[in-house]
């Protein structure tokens, strides 16, 4: 029963402790993205990433970051505990964890908190869990 903290939900805390370079390695890094592509994606020169670990953009280089990562500056900034505007939440990460607080910060029944039956139907349809999923659909089944 391990518990998992999505990448996208980091604590303020810890955030603060982060430099742009690493807010910005982090989310090239969900991308699929190397530094390298994403500093030829914006037209910043060579080694201009690298100089924010001990540096803050200019606020039109932050605006220009955000769009293209599809965060907040606030976010960028370590500001922001928030996921990422728009960030796709894995409901399988989701679906295959034991811990109520992620459940209660990333899903929602029309505003409301999930029931039991809820999370459970979820875990059913997302989890990777395949064979309890079989045999609960077997239970289910024989319930008929």
């Amino acid at each position: 029963m391990s518990t998992i903290k999505p990448h996208f939900f980091v604590g303020l805390s810890e955030r603060l402790n982060m430099t742009v370079l690493d807010t910005i390695k982090e989310l090239s890094e969900r991308r699929g993205k190397t530094l390298r592509q994403v500093t030829d994606d914006l037209n910043f020169s060579e080694n201009y990433l690298y100089s924010l670990k001990t540096k803050t953009p200019n606020g039109a280089n932050l605006e220009k970051l955000a769009d293209y990562f599809n965060v907040s500056v606030d976010y960028l900034l370590g500001r922001a505990e928030a996921k990422p505007i728009n960030e796709p939440i894995d409901l399988a990460e989701v679906a295959n964890s034991d811990d109520d607080a992620v459940w209660s910060r990333l899903l929602s029944s029309g505003g409301r908190p999930l029931t039991e039956k809820d999370k459970m139907a979820i875990k059913l349809l997302f989890s990777d869990k395949w064979d309890d999923i079989t045999q609960k659909a077997k239970d289910l089944d024989n319930n008929k």
